[in-house]
Order: C-alpha cells, then structure tokens, then sequence
C-alpha cells in the first residue's frame, strides 16, 4: 500500500471517520492505503476516503482490478453447505476502512443468528458494535455486512443492527486480528 494514484474520473466517497458523502474530482492525487473487502482507502494531505466497489473504475483499470482482485467475494459459490459458519465468512469480507482487519476478527460482531424463511431460503440478524462510538462509519460498514450476507444465495434478507452494549475494547480482537495488527 502507499501506492500514489491520480483519479481518472470524479469519484463519489465517503469522509473517514465522519461518514460524509463528497465526491472527489477527476485529476486528484491521493495515496491508496487499503484494499480490502472489495473497497479502498484513500489518503491526501485533508483526511481519508473510502471509495465503493462500484466506483472503483475511476481509480484506474490497474488499481481496480487489483482492488477487484482483493475482494474475497461472499463465499456464495465456495461449494459451502449453508449454516453458521458460511454467514460468518460472508462478514470476514467486511473491513473497517481504517483497519486491515475484518469486522470478525476486530471483535465487532456480537450476535449472529438465522432462521428458516420461504423456499429454504433465510432471514439473518447481526447484531454489531464499532470501534468508536459516534463513528460516522457505522452505516456504511453495516450496509457492507447487510449486502455481503443478502449476496448468499441462501438468504432472503439480513438485518445489522448497530449496537453500544458491551463497549468495544480492543481485548475483543481474535488472535488472528492481533497478529494482523502486530499487537502479539
């Protein structure tokens, strides 16, 4: 990462940590900080951007395929049986776009459960919390979880709900996370 990029269209965004929608003009240089979970992260010299998968094309055809290509997908073809642990592979592609760790192994998941709706198909309840309180974030990394799980061919609808109880602390964080981190 730290890879110096020049956009080649203008580029909806959204404002780190605020969660404010901008868009960045065509010509602007920034640095790519992360590429992970099908987004990316940006830099300049007035804060960070996170810019969606569906816009990554103005990041350039090199950047964007290898953003694409860092994208581990949903899991939906992965031969998987459907059940716990494929909905928690979904939200290992889901990154907080400061963090090269995913919202699993941050600690950031609390609750996950399904239930059988219509044509085998089910319902998924996710209840979540954030590393900060107040981050503006919040939505958009809960809107990545929602449509990672409702990519599932098994899923018929998720729900992510953002709460406050417990606290995150960093204690939470998987082992794996740590190593991630550099916290071990």
């Amino acid at each position: 990462m730290g890879q110096e990029i020049t956009l080649q269209a203008a580029c909806p965004a959204t404002r780190i940590p605020a969660g404010d929608a901008l868009e960045l003009p065509a010509g602007g240089t920034y640095q790519l900080t992360q590429a992970l979970g099908g987004s990316v992260t940006l830099r300049d010299g007035t804060g960070l951007y996170r810019i969606a998968r569906e816009h990554l094309g103005a990041l350039g055809p090199e950047v964007a395929a290898a953003a694409a290509a860092a994208d581990g997908g949903t899991g939906a073809d992965d031969g998987e049986p459907f059940g716990e642990e494929k909905l928690w592979s979904a939200l290992r592609q889901c990154f907080d776009p400061e963090i090269p760790v995913n919202i699993v192994d941050l600690g950031l998941i609390y609750d996950l459960r399904h239930e059988p709706r219509e044509a085998s198909r089910h319902h998924v309840d996710v209840r979540m919390t954030l590393t900060a309180t107040g981050c503006g974030m919040g939505p958009t990394i809960a809107a990545d979880a929602r449509q990672r799980l409702e990519a599932l061919p098994e899923v018929a609808s998720a729900n992510v709900e953002i709460v406050w109880d417990p606290q995150w602390t960093p204690h939470m964080i998987s082992p794996k996370g740590r190593e991630i981190l550099g916290l071990d």
